[in-house]
């Protein structure tokens, strides 16, 4: 091999290196389009609002953080069980709803117990456990079986609900156990509610400043999701401060609608730990 192409060889594998695992093109699996139509079946989220309600917290700064350390023990022995039950569930018999309902929680789910296995980690991207010499984080590792398919995090986002559903609330559903994240809920996203849940996480995250902000000297500053994700929201600045501006309070959608481009993207991978969880 020669010098310039082992420079680009490093090259390219220090970039990859460096993105986020998490960036990938939604690719629909076709088998989880299978769903009861007229189906009454319903999944009980119970111990997850019940889990929830003992180990999350609203921070300071808007941010909904996990007790991560005080979960482990009889907290993550009922998370393994309600993980445990949904992998039991038969999805194919849920009407579509309650299958967007199911996916999104048993996401959620599993990224929580990861944390609390894998705690304490400053970042779920140290669970280096996803296959793969470049690699990053725990979404590549099939941690999961449902209807008798090995799934991992990444089939679930990316194979499963973004690609069938083709909503771009979606990226307000899903929480990746970090501070840039939208919020994780505080109760279990259910079908009767839906609708007004994913309107209500689209507006909280589009106008903290994790989401977008506005600088000093009128820049504007989006979450990287934005452009990782770009397909999903139009595909272009332009598609992007459509959404933005859509779910934005007054002041904010003013700002978004009289620009035509973004200026900049950020995202903290830090943990979304409650702080008062956190080593002395």
């Amino acid at each position: 091999m020669s010098t310039s192409s082992r420079r680009a060889a490093i090259t390219g594998a220090a970039a990859l290196l460096a993105s986020p695992a998490v960036a990938l093109r939604a690719e629909g699996w076709i088998r989880w389009q299978r769903h009861t139509a007229a189906s009454r079946a319903s999944v009980d989220h119970g111990a997850w609002d019940s889990f929830l309600a003992h180990h999350l917290h609203r921070g300071a700064d808007g941010v909904n953080r996990l007790a991560y350390g005080a979960a482990k023990g009889a907290g993550a022995a009922a998370l393994a069980d309600y993980v445990r039950m949904l992998e039991h569930t038969d999805v194919d018999a849920l009407d579509r709803a309650e299958q967007f309902c199911f996916w999104g929680n048993l996401y959620n789910a599993r990224t929580v117990l990861l944390m609390i296995e894998h705690w304490p980690v400053s970042s779920i991207r140290e669970i280096a456990i996803s296959p793969g010499l470049f690699s990053i984080g725990p979404w590549g590792r099939k941690l999961m079986r449902v209807n008798g398919e090995a799934l991992s995090l990444d089939d679930v986002e990316h194979r499963i609900l973004r690609p069938l559903w083709s909503d771009p609330r979606v990226h307000y559903v899903v929480n990746c156990a970090s501070i840039g994240c939208p919020n994780l809920k505080p109760t279990a996203w259910r079908p009767a509610t839906l609708e007004g849940d994913l309107d209500a996480a689209a507006r909280d995250f589009v106008n903290h400043p994790r989401g977008v902000a506005v600088q000093p000297d009128g820049r504007i500053v989006v979450s990287s999701i934005y452009r990782w994700f770009r397909e999903d929201f139009g595909d272009s600045d332009a598609g992007v401060l459509a959404h933005l501006a859509h779910y934005a309070e007054p002041r904010l959608a003013g700002a978004l609608r009289s620009r035509n481009r973004i200026d900049d993207h950020r995202y903290d991978w830090a943990a979304n730990v409650w702080t008062h969880d956190l080593p002395a």
